[in-house]
C-alpha cells in the first residue's frame, strides 16, 4: 500500500500464518504483536482511497477509508486484542488460525471499496469462523457447524447472485448507497438491490433467516463464541450501513427482531444460548435504526454496534469463563458460585448492566441515541416497542443471568476463577464498558456524522431509572414464573431442519425407487442396450475388417520379401547383370514411347 495505509487485515491473513511454527510465550507475544500492529495501523491511517488493483475488466478497491470504515475498524481491531489476550492459553494453533483469518475478513469487508472484494472477504469470514465451531470436537459442535455453514453459504450465494444482477445493469461494482425501497422488486436492478440486502440480513441475524446464531455460537468452543459473538453481525451491519441505509423494510424486521430476540432469550436456559438471543435483539435496534436511516439513527447505530461488540464480548468471556471452569453453562446446573468466583461476577454484571442501558455504562450512550431516533421522527410505535424490548434486556441478561449463577441455589460445584490472561481480558472489557459510559466524547467524535445528542438529560436519565427499577421489582414478584427449566425451545431452524429430514426420506425410499424401477429400466431401454448394440458392432469391425486388413498386408510382404531374397547370390556379377537388363529394359520403353 502507499502513504501511510497499511491494511490492518494483511496482520491478520498473512502474519497470522506463522503462529503454527511458534512454541510458548514466543508464539504469545508475536499474536499479541500482530494485533497491536494492526490496531496502530487504523490509528495512523488516513482518509481516501487506496490499494486498488486492476483484475481483468474491474477495478479492485482494498482500502476504502472514511469515518464509518474507520470506527468499525478501531472497534474490530480492539476487538483482536481483547480476544486474543483471552485465547493465550490456548495450544490449539488451528483455532488460533481460525480467528485471526476471521477477524482478517472482517476488516477486509469493512476496507472494502467494490461488491467483489467484499464478497471475497465475505466468505473468507463464513469459512474461517466455522472452524471455531468445530474445534469443540463434539458431536453437538460439529452438527451445528455444518447447519451454520449451509446457512451462511446460501446468503454468500444470494448475495453473490444480487451482485451479478447489479453488475448486468450498471456495468459497475463500486460499492456506493443503493437502498431498497418498497416491498417486492418490481425490476431487474430492484430484484438486484432486494437480493443484496437479503444476503446482508443472512449474517445479520434477522428472523427468519437468523436460527444459526443461537444454534452455533453455544456450540463454539470457549474462546471461538468470545470471538464470534463480536464479527459476523456487526459486519453485516456494516455492509447495511455502507448500502442499504433508508430501506424502510429494515424498520420492521429491526423491531421485530429486537421483540423476538428478547422472548427467546427469557425462555432459554444456556447461558450462551441466551446470549445469543440477546446478540439478536440487539441487532434489532442496529437493522431498524440502518431502515430509518436519518444522520442520528446512523451515528446510534454505529455507536451501538461499537459498545455492543464489548459489552457482548465481555458477557461472553464471562460466561465461557463459566464453562471453562465448571464444564457447563446451563442456569439450572450453576449457583452459588460468588463464593468461587467473585471477580468473574463482578465483570459479568458489568456486561449486563451496559447491555441493559444502565446510566454511567456504555450502552445507556449508544442505545438511547438510536431509540431517540424514533421519537425524533415520530415513529412512536417503533419507540414503545425498542424501550419494551430495552426492559426485556434487562430482565433476563442483567437479572436472570446473574441471578441463577452467582446468587441462585448453591449446587456445590468446586470452582476457582478462570487462567489470568482470560481474567486480563475482561478487566479490560470492563474498562471499556465503564469509561465509554462516562466519558463518551471521544466515541461520538468518531461518529459518521456530526453529534447532536446529549444522553445525561435529567428527564432521559429519570425515564431509564425507571424502566430498569421497575423491571427489577417486576423480576422479583415474579421470580417462581421466570424459573429456569431444562427445555429447548422451537426456533424457525425447526422448518428447514424438518424439510431436510423429509427430503431425505424422499430421497432414500420414493426417490430411490422410482429410480430403480422405472427411471433404470428406461435408461436400460432407451441408452445402455443400444450404446451395447454399437460397441458390439464396433468391435465386430475392429476385429473383422480392420485387424483382417492389417494382417493379410503383413503376410503378403513377409511372401515378396521371401521372393526378392532367392535372387540375392552374394555374386556381385550377378547384380550386374540384372542393373544392366534393367537398364535396357527401361531403354526400350523411352523408344517405345517416343
Amino acid at each position: 500500500m502507499i502513504n501511510d495505509f497499511i491494511h490492518p487485515a494483511v496482520f491478520y491473513l498473512l502474519g497470522g500464518l506463522l503462529i503454527p511454527l511458534l512454541r510458548g510465550k514466543v508464539k504469545q507475544g508475536y499474536m499479541l504483536l500482530l494485533v497491536v500492529a494492526a490496531f496502530l495501523a487504523v490509528v495512523i491511517m488516513p482518509q481516501g482511497t487506496y490499494g486498488v488493483y486492476e483484475f481483468l475488466n474491474w477495478k479492485l478497491t482494498f482500502g476504502n477509508v472514511d469515518k464509518l470504515s474507520k470506527v468499525f475498524a478501531y472497534i474490530f481491531t480492539i476487538m483482536g486484542v481483547i480476544g486474543v489476550i483471552y485465547s493465550l492459553h490456548v495450544q490449539n494453533d488451528g483455532e488460533h488460525l481460525a480467528a485471526f483469518y476471521y477477524v482478517g475478513g472482517s476488516l477486509g469487508v469493512t476496507f472494502a471499496g467494490d461488491f467483489l472484494t467484499l464478497f471475497l472477504f465475505w466468505e473468507i469470514m463464513a469459512f474461517s469462523s466455522v472452524f471455531l465451531v468445530w474445534y469443540r470436537k463434539i458431536p453437538a459442535s460439529v452438527a451445528s457447524g455444518f447447519r451454520y455453514l449451509l446457512w451462511h453459504v446460501a446468503g454468500g450465494l444470494i448475495l453473490l447472485a444480487g451482485i451479478i444482477l447489479y453488475y448486468s445493469v450498471s456495468g459497475d461494482l463500486t460499492i456506493r448507497h443503493l437502498p431498497f425501497h418498497g416491498w417486492w422488486p418490481g425490476d431487474i436492478e430492484g430484484m438486484a438491490l432486494f437480493l443484496i440486502l437479503l444476503g446482508f440480513i443472512f449474517n445479520a441475524g434477522v428472523p427468519p433467516f437468523g436460527a444459526w446464531l443461537p444454534d452455533a455460537y453455544p456450540a463454539a468452543t470457549v474462546t471461538g463464541a468470545v470471538f464470534m459473538s463480536a464479527y459476523t453481525t456487526k459486519t453485516a451491519v456494516y455492509a447495511l450501513i455502507r448500502v442499504c441505509a433508508g430501506s424502510e423494510i429494515l424498520i420492521i424486521l429491526g423491531v421485530v427482531m429486537a421483540i423476538y430476540g428478547v422472548v427467546y432469550a427469557v425462555l432459554e436456559n444456556d447461558a450462551r444460548r441466551l446470549l445469543a438471543y440477546h446478540i439478536i435483539s440487539q441487532v434489532g435496534y442496529m437493522v431498524a435504526g440502518v431502515g430509518l436511516g436519518t444522520q442520528m439513527a446512523i451515528n446510534g447505530v454505529t455507536a451501538h454496534a461499537f459498545c455492543h461488540i464489548l459489552y457482548k464480548s465481555l458477557l461472553f468471556m464471562g460466561i465461557s469463563s463459566v464453562l471453562y471452569v465448571t464444564g457447563t453453562a446451563k442456569l439450572t446446573e450453576l449457583g452459588g458460585l460468588y463464593k468461587t468466583m467473585p471477580r468473574t461476577m463482578i465483570y459479568t454484571i458489568i456486561g449486563g448492566l451496559s447491555i441493559s442501558a444502565f446510566p454511567l455504562f456504555s450502552g445507556f450512550v449508544s442505545k438511547s441515541m438510536t431509540v431517540t431516533a424514533f421519537g425524533e421522527e415520530h415513529l412512536m410505535w417503533a419507540f414503545i416497542a425498542l424501550m419494551l424490548a430495552s426492559a426485556g434486556t434487562f430482565l433476563h441478561t442483567g437479572l436472570k443471568v446473574p441471578y441463577f449463577i452467582w446468587f441462585g441455589k448453591d449446587r456445590g460445584i468446586k470452582a476457582q476463577e478462570p487462567p489470568r490472561n482470560m481474567e486480563i481480558a475482561m478487566i479490560i472489557g470492563s474498562i471499556f464498558c465503564i469509561g465509554l459510559g462516562i466519558f463518551y466524547q471521544p466515541l461520538y467524535a468518531l461518529l459518521p456524522y456530526p453529534v447532536h445528542f446529549a444522553p445525561y438529560t435529567a428527564y432521559h436519565t429519570w425515564e431509564t431509572l425507571q424502566i430498569l427499577l421497575f423491571t427489577q421489582l417486576g423480576f422479583f414478584l415474579l421470580l417462581k414464573k421466570l424459573w429456569c427449566e431444562n427445555t429447548i425451545s422451537l426456533d424457525t431452524d425447526w422448518f428447514p431442519r424438518k424439510g431436510a429430514k423429509g427430503l431425505m426420506w424422499f430421497s432414500n425410499k420414493p426417490l430411490a425407487n422410482t429410480e430403480t424401477n422405472f427411471i433404470g429400466e428406461v435408461y436400460e431401454f432407451i441408452i445402455q442396450k443400444p450404446i451395447m448394440k454399437v460397441a458390439q458392432l464396433m468391435q465386430t469391425i475392429d476385429t473383422v475388417i480392420v485387424d483382417g486388413t492389417v494382417h493379410n498386408l503383413g503376410r503378403f510382404t513377409i511372401a515378396w520379401s521371401r521372393m526378392i531374397l532367392l535372387f540375392q547370390s552374394g555374386q556381385i556379377h550377378h547384380y550386374a547383370m540384372f542393373m544392366t537388363a534393367g537398364v535396357v529394359a527401361l531403354i526400350v520403353m523411352i523408344v517405345r514411347l517416343f
